[in-house]
């Protein structure tokens, strides 16, 4: 692997002096055995990401006694490098710092699959990029090596001293291979960080099939499904939002939030509204940044909120459109195939459950109908015997009833059909009743 360096042909000179001779070989050799004899031993023994590289970084730290040690990780999709590591610590940048590929020495190491070894003036190289939130500048000396993982950058390690340093050839190549196996280990907490979360998928999807199946009210299987989503794609708000035909409105039906001024925002029009367009044009829609979208009608809630992008999955039964689940994240969040599946399925299934609940609803609501039209069919008969009205005037006067007792025209069917069974006991029956 090629590299690059930058110091004084003098102080490098007295540097391979110093390193030279046999018996120094040796010890350096058995160290470098031993730091990559702990290195796979943390790899081999850990299988979650963030704990093998603050092991990694730690040792990589003890070997070079720098003042500074960070990792950079590749974020291909928005092909970005994302600090993920540090030593001495910055934990308010892990996750948060990032650089273009090419951008700063960090970058241009990742872009180039160079090493760069500067032993003073580090922030004197033309490549150098000052971050306020890193006291960069601060630092003489700086090796950056790539982190390799078949064939490919996939991140960067920067090595910092405050003074002056000299980086030995065994120095730079002990990284530089810490650096590919930094890749393996990288590469094989990918593939148990896959399997996990696969297993999590799984288990999200049997937890809303299970649901769906028993007997809960729909508000409870909505608000389940929002937490599911929100989880799953690491959301910041999580809504489902239903059709009203009569308004061709999206109103709010569920909503995992931390604020409640999302739960009061009003009805979206479905002709006007992103969230709209996934209704329209019957598709998942995703979104980098909604405040930039002309159809998006809270850019102010947005900014406040913090939300970025958004994925929206429409809602359908029998080719017909519901509603739509919206997921609203602080940063891109790049969804997989398999999160695509797992979204769509979640989608398909409460979008089953809301219609069978609907057509349960409006199946108890006509038995309901039917059973108080038959209450007050029998209570107008009655009254047209008793009380020689018409079929009209008995129905006249239970509704008059109804109005001025201001109760529902069932329960006064209920009494008049009572009362005259009530008159209908026998004398005797009635003596003992009282």
């Amino acid at each position: 692997m090629e590299t690059t360096s930058t110091c004084h042909t003098d102080d490098l000179s007295k540097g391979i002096m110093l390193a030279g001779g046999s018996a120094a070989r040796t010890q350096s050799s058995k160290r470098e055995l031993e730091v990559l004899y702990q290195i796979s031993t943390r790899i081999s023994s850990q299988l979650e990401l963030a704990e093998v590289l603050d092991q990694i970084i730690g040792l990589v730290n003890q070997v070079t006694h720098g003042n500074s040690c960070l990792l950079y990780l590749l974020d291909e999709a928005q092909q970005e490098l994302v600090l993920q590591a540090s030593k001495n610590p910055h934990p308010e940048n892990i996750g948060a710092l990032r650089l273009k590929l090419g951008e700063g020495i960090t970058g241009w190491v990742a872009q180039e699959q160079k090493v760069v070894a500067i032993s003073q003036n580090a922030s004197k190289d033309s490549r150098f990029k000052f971050f306020f939130s890193l006291p960069e500048d601060r630092y003489q000396a700086f090796l950056s090596v790539p982190v390799i993982a078949k064939d490919k950058v996939i991140g960067v390690i920067n090595v910092q001293h405050q003074k002056p340093r000299v980086h030995t050839p065994g120095e730079i190549k002990l990284l530089s291979v810490i650096g590919q196996q930094v890749g393996y280990a990288i590469e094989n907490a990918g593939l148990y960080e896959a399997i996990r979360k696969r297993t999590e998928q799984i288990e999200n999807l049997l937890r809303v099939s299970e649901t769906v199946s028993s007997n809960r009210y729909l508000e409870e299987i909505l608000n389940l499904v929002v937490k599911l989503c929100s989880e799953m794609t690491e959301s910041s708000i999580c809504s489902i939002m239903l059709v009203d035909e009569s308004r061709q409105e999206l109103v709010i039906k569920a909503a995992r939030c931390s604020n409640d001024e999302y739960l009061r925002k009003p009805p979206l029009k479905i002709n006007q509204s992103l969230v709209g367009r996934v209704v329209r044009d019957r598709q998942m829609v995703v979104v980098r940044d909604v405040a930039a979208e002309p159809d998006y009608q809270h850019p102010e809630l947005a900014k406040k909120e913090g939300l970025h992008s958004l994925v929206s999955i429409p809602l359908i039964v029998k080719d017909k459109v519901i509603g739509a689940i919206n997921c609203y994240s602080a940063t891109p969040h790049p969804l997989t195939k398999e999160e695509i599946h797992l979204l769509s399925s979640i989608a398909h299934q409460a979008a089953l459950v809301i219609e069978n609940t609907r057509l349960a609803s409006e199946t108890l609501s006509a038995q309901k109908a039917l059973e108080s039209r038959k209450l007050v069919e029998r209570a107008k008969g009655i009254l047209q015997v008793e009380a020689s009205l018409t079929e009209q005037e008995a129905y006249k006067r239970i509704q008059q009833q109804s109005r001025r007792l201001r109760k529902p025209m069932k329960e006064i069917a209920e009494a008049i059909i009572l009362a005259s069974d009530f008159k209908k006991m026998p004398h005797s029956q009635t003596e003992n009743s009282a």
